[in-house]
């Protein structure tokens, strides 16, 4: 679907012709096994992805280079995060967590990229992704405590007359959960993008009058490389978040 925006001079923009999924040969219909271009630019994230984590710190060296680096400080910094959130127990979890923030930032950056394609912008990619987390720590909470997961649900610190109550709006919020958390990654990665199409189509009917929109662009750009790396970090961090639920998940 285009949304047009048509002005005075017969201006036509649509900034959601970027998210629209075509075969990469030809131009028959798309079936499951289609090559497109979200699964080459999800391909292009996955080899990005090995290539910073395996061979950019293959040769461990004491004076690190920067694949180096930046793999190591990536590795600390999720490391961090799993153990504050997650605590010790949730650290056995942590390779799935950093390959989970890998793929999402990778694939973020390089949505911006010119002639590029954003997989994290649909929902089909997004949800899955949160199915994963959702399916996952649910059977991990259910393995770890059996029965006892269901005390996630059961607000023992609240009135008696109110636990069932708030027994159905925690059983209702979980199951929300992946939604919450597939439509947060998809909608703030689309909503950027489609704002800076806006804008290039005005600068370029607007020639030299384009000072503004390009101007508008490179402002929305710029908060885009920073929503690219904070999309990612919330996605992680809440994944976190209901793993702990699932290791701890008394109230």
């Amino acid at each position: 679907m285009a949304a047009d925006a048509a002005g005075p001079s017969g201006l036509q923009i649509h900034p959601m012709d970027q998210f629209v999924i075509s075969p990469l040969f030809g131009d028959g219909p798309i079936n499951w096994y289609t090559p497109t271009n979200v699964t080459l630019w999800m391909a292009i994230a996955v080899v990005g992805v090995v290539l910073l984590m395996l061979v950019g710190t293959s040769r461990r060296a004491i004076v690190p280079t920067r694949s180096q680096s930046i793999a190591e400080m990536a590795y600390g910094f999720i490391y961090k995060m799993v153990e504050d959130v997650a605590g010790k127990d949730g650290v056995a979890f942590f390779p799935y967590i950093m390959t989970l923030f890998m793929f999402i930032v990778f694939s973020n950056f390089l949505g911006l990229l010119p002639m590029s394609f954003t997989t994290t912008s649909h929902i089909a990619v997004t949800a899955v992704l949160a199915m994963l987390v959702f399916l996952g720590v649910t059977i991990i909470g259910f393995v770890k405590n059996g029965v006892g997961f269901l005390g996630l649900f059961w607000v023992s610190s609240a009135p008696l007359a109110l636990r069932p109550i708030l027994a159905i709006i925690e059983v209702t919020s979980y199951f929300v959960r992946p939604v919450s958390h597939s439509i947060r990654l998809a909608g703030n990665v689309m909503a950027g993008h489609a704002v800076i199409k806006v804008f290039a189509g005005f600068a370029g009917a607007m020639g030299i009058g384009a000072i503004l929109p390009i101007g508008m662009i490179t402002a929305v750009y710029a908060l885009e490389v920073l929503v690219a790396f904070i999309q990612a970090y919330v996605f992680t961090i809440l994944t976190c978040v209901y793993l702990k639920d699932a290791l701890h998940p008394s109230h």
